[in-house]
């Protein structure tokens, strides 16, 4: 994975947001990025785990400051199959005990065998994320569709905090609540 950076992250859903994006607009041309995303969410965990690309992902929340900006740490990016220690990594996310399997498990058997656990959901989320950086932090606007639901995000983060702030601030937007991917999803699919 490189080096671990910890970011802190600011977000929030819904339709529109205003007068803060079109300070965003005019910031620059965004790189623009497509992808389909499998969440895994967890009743007992606000782990952030999902596949992209076929690479399990997880990140875990770390702290929340003063401001509500949280943390997030990178755990782990592991292609498949998944060995069994790299698993051990997933099952701790969620907070759930380790499934009987071999050394090795592949993509299809983790899907249809091991997230097969009634406090787990498997949540297909499609992004068209629009990438800007404001005072070095990465901004960003995506259209989303999180199982059969259609929304939109937008997401100031950096390492440093203080940063995050002053251009959430800068936006307008510091009155919104932050909400994490973990949380949004489990709202749309009703568990929170």
């Amino acid at each position: 994975m490189g080096e671990i950076v910890p970011r802190w992250e600011w977000r929030t859903f819904g339709d529109a947001f205003g007068q803060a994006e079109d300070k965003i607009k005019v910031s620059g041309e965004p790189s623009t990025r497509e992808s389909g995303e499998i969440y895994i969410v967890s009743r007992k965990s606000q782990d952030n785990t999902k596949i992209r690309h076929e690479l399990m992902d997880i990140k875990a929340l770390r702290q929340i400051n003063d401001n509500k900006l949280e943390q997030w740490y990178p755990v782990m990016k592991s292609g498949f199959p998944l060995p069994k220690s790299e698993l051990a990594k997933v099952v701790a996310a969620w907070a759930i005990e380790m499934p009987a399997v071999g050394e090795e498990v592949p993509y299809d058997t983790f899907l249809q065998e091991v997230v097969a656990n009634p406090v787990l959901k498997v949540v297909p989320v499609t992004k068209v994320r629009h990438g800007y950086t404001i005072e070095g932090t990465s901004v960003e606007l995506a259209d989303l569709m999180i199982a059969d639901t259609a929304i939109r995000t937008l997401c100031v983060e950096h390492a440093d905090a203080e940063r995050v702030w002053r251009v959430i601030n800068d936006l307008g937007l510091g009155g919104r609540e932050n909400v994490s991917y973990v949380t949004a999803i489990k709202r749309i699919v009703g568990w929170q």
